[in-house]
């Protein structure tokens, strides 16, 4: 019998020192209007692109996406996560609605569990400075 892999949502995942931002454009006409500059520092930053498979799958999506996020935060011991919709990791995209509720869905579980999460503005480029760990964990990408 022949099994059916899906391949899902994709998350780019940095261990970093320093993360600043600043909403440079809107992309999205539904999305709140904001002008936003923040900074995190000892963060995990989680780039994340919902494929239009995901849509079909959200529980599955949100759970696995939870969970690696989970492991990498208990490996380099962090409790602050960032999360920042980005799609240009693949070239399926999901609605934009879906995505930033899925977004929000990723958040709220990963508050419950205890990490101190936030979001960057949905629907927005962003102007950012990143600075990433050295080691081998503090990249990692994720097909889930």
């Amino acid at each position: 019998m022949k099994s059916i892999f899906v391949i899902m949502m994709k998350l780019l995942m940095f261990d970093t020192n320093d993360f600043w931002y600043k909403t440079f454009s809107k992309t999205v006409e539904t999305a709140e209007t904001c002008n936003r500059e923040e900074s995190a520092t000892d963060s995990l930053i989680i780039f994340v692109n919902v494929e239009k498979e995901d849509e079909a799958q959200k529980d599955k999506a949100v759970r696995k996406a939870v969970k690696n996020i989970n492991w990498l935060a208990k490996k380099t011991d962090r409790n602050k996560v960032v999360l920042h919709s980005f799609g240009h990791l693949s070239e399926s995209k999901s609605s934009i609605e879906f995505a930033e509720n899925i977004l929000k869905t990723i958040k709220e579980k990963l508050t419950e569990k205890g990490m101190e999460t936030s979001m960057t503005p949905f629907g927005y480029l962003l102007e950012f400075k990143i600075h990433v760990k050295g080691e081998s964990l503090a990249k990692v990408w994720k097909s889930i």
